[in-house]
Order: structure tokens, then C-alpha cells, then sequence
């Protein structure tokens, strides 16, 4: 196999399109650096590895020795990109944007080079326009085009709004190509529209078009849904060991093939070959061990993963509490604190409802001991160790007001 033939092979793992293939081989084929692009709006502060799957194909470009480039979209942030919304959506203010991509930076660099990784922000070329600009760019595609998008033509034809600012999203995402001279243009399958914009607006402006790979959304825990913290569903990159250690170790066993294709580093023919001792009788767990080391390495440390291994089977085979938990101070006056706006205020549930759910589901421990009843109160001065379902531990205090 030649050199171009085994990247693009490295490229088409955990790849949904490459368009167009013929023209990424040229480019490879000419020996030059590419330049590979990857837009990221500062909506949430906090990465998953769902949106892991898009960074280790930005990760095995620079393992071929390509340039990243990073792209905070700041300017498109204060937007709000519509993709898959059947609303308008909300944008983010300037202080919303700041605070959230600050932390961007610590997370990509536990996957990312930071010697080929360049980060970019659009507003150092937007925030210059003009409202001429604007207009020029603007002119340079129609409403009919916009309208072919799945999301504006639902809401079209169903008479909902569409406000003019979110036609200038795919736009403004498009000329970001331009200004950055894309060679590659990476996103997920729901960006495919704004990504053939940028390839059309490169045309206009004279370059040559950008080559596009989507990435496929990965489910998350429940392995229905997307990967989505609003859903409770998703692994944080940012979480305890320990936290990150139990979830992988909760997901099923054909799920588990999935994240080792989208997630793992390891070569194909190893996993084909994992999974082919699975299926002449290895354990499962025993393989999902390995891919639960393998991230828990990347985004802590080769101890804290140990470690986490050694707490998962104490804790699930002897019944153990880990070691360390998150623990959280609560202030409340006499009567103490019901437990399920406590259980929904450190985090161990995401909402009322799903505290609610897993009180119902005998799936919360106070102590080690079950609870079930909703109106269970924690007493002003106690300070309590609370678990939910498998994995999840904190320890808190109530601290009685003065």
C-alpha cells in the first residue's frame, strides 16, 4: 500500500463522507503541508467525547504531519448556529463566548500537538467587516440556496421564523474557509450544508475549494441518543478518573465496538482482533477495560487510570466506596435539606425529574443505604456520603446557617 493510500485508509476510519476523495489524494499526494480547518462555537465550557471524535481526526492529520488549525467561533457563537433547530436559537452574548473558550485551549491539547495545532478565533476577520463587506458576502449566495437546507425548509414550509442573522451563520462559517485558506474542512454530519458553503465560497473568492470529511455523532451511554450533557447521557473529558472510569465500564457490549472505533487510538486490525477474541470467548469486560484505560490515560495519567481500575472492581465486586468522590458544602437552617434538590444541586442528577426517577428505581444510597422516599430530609449539621445508580459518589456537608 502507498503512503497516500495508508492515509487516506487512517483518514476513513471513523469518517462518514469524504468529498472528494479524488481531490484530498492529490493534495496529499503533493508532499505540502495541508492546511485542516475545524470550527468549534464556545456554546458549553465543557468538551465530551462526543466531540472527541471530530478533535482525533484533526489529531491523525498532524500524525501525518498537516498543520490544524483550531477554530474558536467566537463571532459565529454570538450567532447561533440553527443546525437541526426548529427555532430560532438564542445566541450567546460576548461575555458567554469569552468565558467558555477560555477552557477550550487546557481540553484539546490532552489529544492535540500544540507544536501543529494553530487556534483561531473569527472575529479577528469578521469583527473587521463592514456592513459593505457584509453585504459583498451576502451577495455571493441566494435565498433559494439557503432554503435547501433541511432545517430552514422545515420551517418554511411549516411557517415557523427564520430571522435574516441565521442566514449569515453558514455564511459567515463559509468565509471563515476563505480567510483561513482551507485546504480541509472537518465537522460533523449535521454541519454538511455549512461546510459546502465554505467549499463554494473558496470558488468565488478565487481558491482552490476545500476538501470536506464529516464525522458520524456518537451515541452516547444509552447508546440511543447522541452524546448530550442536557441528556445525561455523556462521558466529560474534564470528569474525576473514576467518574470517567465507571461510565465506559456501563456501556454495552456492542456499544463498546463503536467508541473503539471512533475513540481508541489503536490500530484497526488490533481492535478486529479484540473483538474477534470476544467472540470466541473472552470476556467482555475484560475488553472494555481496555478502552476505559486507554481514554482514562489520555485525559488523566497512566496512575489515575490504574487507580480507577483497581476502585472499579473493589467497588463493584466488594461492594467499596472509592477513595475519593466529589465533596460539597451545602448551608441549610434547622430543618435540614430534602434530598432530591440536594442530589440535583451537587450534580449527581441533572434534573428534579431524573432525581425522581432514580429514587422510584431504589437506584440512591444514603450511606450506603437505600432510600426511596422523595420527602427524605438531610439534617442541618450531618454530612452525608450520597450514591446514585453504580458510579455516581459525593460526599456532603450541611452546614447549619447561623
Amino acid at each position: 500500500m502507498s503512503g497516500v493510500d495508508s492515509a487516506l485508509a487512517a483518514l476513513w476510519r471513523g469518517a462518514d463522507e469524504i468529498i472528494r476523495e479524488d481531490e484530498l489524494r492529490e493534495r496529499l499526494a503533493s508532499g505540502r503541508p495541508l492546511r485542516v480547518k475545524a470550527g468549534f462555537d464556545p456554546t458549553a465550557p465543557d468538551l465530551h467525547l462526543g466531540h472527541t471524535v471530530l478533535i482525533n481526526k484533526l489529531r491523525q492529520f498532524q500524525e501525518l504531519g498537516h498543520q490544524v488549525v483550531f477554530l474558536i467561533g467566537d463571532f459565529t457563537g454570538m450567532i447561533g448556529d440553527p443546525s437541526g433547530r426548529s427555532a430560532t436559537r438564542k445566541p450567546l452574548t460576548p461575555d458567554d463566548v469569552a468565558r467558555n473558550a477560555e477552557t477550550y485551549r487546557e481540553q484539546i491539547f490532552r489529544i492535540l500537538d500544540p507544536d501543529r495545532t494553530e487556534i483561531a478565533f473569527n472575529s479577528s476577520w469578521m469583527g473587521q467587516m463592514t456592513a459593505t463587506d457584509m453585504i459583498q458576502l451576502a451577495s455571493h449566495y441566494t435565498v433559494a440556496r439557503m432554503l435547501e437546507r433541511d432545517d430552514f425548509h422545515k420551517r418554511y414550509q411549516g411557517n415557523q421564523s427564520i430571522a435574516i442573522h441565521e442566514f449569515l451563520y453558514p455564511l459567515v462559517q463559509g468565509y471563515d474557509s476563505v480567510a483561513l485558506r482551507a485546504d480541509v474542512e472537518l465537522g460533523g454530519t449535521d454541519q454538511k450544508f455549512n461546510l459546502l458553503v465554505g467549499r463554494e465560497l473558496q470558488r468565488e473568492y478565487g481558491q482552490p475549494p476545500q476538501v470536506l470529511i464529516t464525522t458520524p455523532v456518537l451515541e452516547g451511554l444509552d447508546g440511543v441518543q447522541k452524546m448530550s450533557k442536557s441528556l445525561g447521557n455523556y462521558v466529560g473529558i474534564r470528569e474525576p478518573a473514576a467518574e470517567m472510569y465507571g461510565k465506559l465500564m456501563s456501556v454495552s457490549d456492542e456499544l463498546m465496538w463503536r467508541y473503539f472505533e471512533l475513540l481508541s487510538f489503536r490500530p484497526l486490525d488490533e481492535v478486529t482482533a479484540l473483538r474477534a477474541e470476544v467472540e470466541a470467548g473472552l470476556n467482555p469486560r475484560d475488553a472494555k477495560f481496555q478502552l476505559a484505560d486507554e481514554l482514562v490515560t489520555r485525559f488523566h495519567d497512566a496512575t489515575a487510570a490504574r487507580q480507577a481500575h483497581e476502585e472499579f472492581v473493589a467497588r463493584f465486586r466488594q461492594g467499596a466506596m472509592p477513595s475519593e468522590m466529589p465533596e460539597h458544602a451545602l448551608d441549610a437552617d434547622e430543618s435540614g435539606l430534602g434530598l432530591v434538590p440536594v442530589l440535583k444541586a451537587i450534580g449527581l442528577v441533572p434534573s428534579t425529574s431524573e432525581a425522581l426517577r432514580m429514587l422510584k428505581q431504589r437506584a440512591v444510597r444514603i450511606d450506603g443505604e437505600r432510600v426511596e422516599s422523595r420527602e427524605t430530609i438531610l439534617a442541618a449539621g450531618g454530612e452525608y456520603v450520597l450514591q446514585v445508580g453504580k458510579r455516581r459518589f459525593a460526599r456532603v456537608r450541611i452546614q447549619k446557617n447561623p
